[in-house]
């Protein structure tokens, strides 16, 4: 967002997106490491790690905080793959997908296990059902995700272990009346957390109001999904490429929350779902 990505090696770039999400009332944030090489993965961490030491360092120094521009606190990492399906790729490189187990797994998370929260994992895949009692085991959230799942994959994933779903509906196996598949899971399962990324581009308006119709509202989590191409202060359309697939959008979780509330879904709700919620979700980790 505002022309800066966790595709990064610069710690600066991290602490910039931490301002601009900081600037929009957003006091925590959970930025999400895309697939790629694991080298670059682990790069990429370390960028991330660094920003957080850096804030870290500084936490208790109130003048010193109040000179620097205002920064939502990182409080970790969500590694959005690479055991992913490629089938369901979205807007990723699934060239980076990876066959999930533990070896692959050790590769990329060792020595950054103190920051990585969530792994979005597809439970389909041969080996995931597995990988996913071990992430869980870790103390580390598996979610599920970029997935071509069935209810019943969907459901061997949860029972082990997996506690969340990413972006619903987006990068996923949709709803059919045959076949209710992971994102009809997502829904019925009182349960499990869903993330909805409510920028009303990546999902229609009366998607969003069927999600919140239906859903426990105890297990819904308003997300961000702004992109290095999002420029600060817009909000006004998704970020596309020429080919016309969307690949991000440009709002805060404070400003999707805002819209939400002018269409009017329960402004209770849309306070526990960027509140509440993800800060019980994310104790598991």
């Amino acid at each position: 967002m505002g022309g800066f990505d966790t595709q990064t090696t610069s710690q600066d770039d991290i602490l910039h997106i931490a301002e601009i999400h900081g600037s929009r009332g957003v006091s925590e944030i959970v930025l999400t490491v895309y697939p790629s090489a694991i080298k670059t993965m682990r790069e990429n961490m370390l960028a991330i790690k660094k920003a957080m030491d850096r804030q870290s360092a500084v936490s208790s120094q109130r003048s010193a905080v109040k000179k620097k521009k205002l920064q939502a606190k990182i409080i970790g990492v969500h590694l959005e793959g690479p055991f992913l399906n490629s089938t369901k790729c979205g807007a990723l490189d699934s060239q980076s997908f990876l066959k999930p187990d533990e070896y692959s797994l050790k590769q990329l998370i060792d020595g950054f296990e103190d920051i990585i929260r969530i792994i979005t994992i597809a439970p389909e895949i041969e080996g995931a059902v597995k990988l996913i009692k071990k992430i869980s085991g870790m103390g580390i959230i598996a979610s599920m995700g970029h997935s071509d799942a069935t209810y019943s994959e969907a459901e061997a994933g949860f029972h082990a272990g997996a506690r969340g779903l990413t972006h619903i509906f987006n990068a996923m196996r949709g709803i059919h009346h045959r076949e209710p598949g992971i994102a009809g899971f997502g829904l019925m399962n009182k349960d499990i957390y869903i993330e909805v990324i409510a920028d009303f581009f990546h999902l229609d308006k009366i998607m969003l109001e069927f999600i919140f119709s239906v859903k426990n509202p105890d297990r819904i989590i308003i997300v961000s999904d702004t992109v290095k191409g999002a420029k600060k202060g817009s909000n006004s359309h998704g970020i596309k490429n020429e080919q016309g697939k969307l690949l991000g959008g440009c709002m805060t979780v404070q400003e999707s929350s805002e819209k939400l509330i002018q269409m009017g879904i329960n402004k209770e709700t849309i306070f526990k779902s960027i509140s509440e919620n993800p800060a019980r979700y994310l104790q598991a980790s």
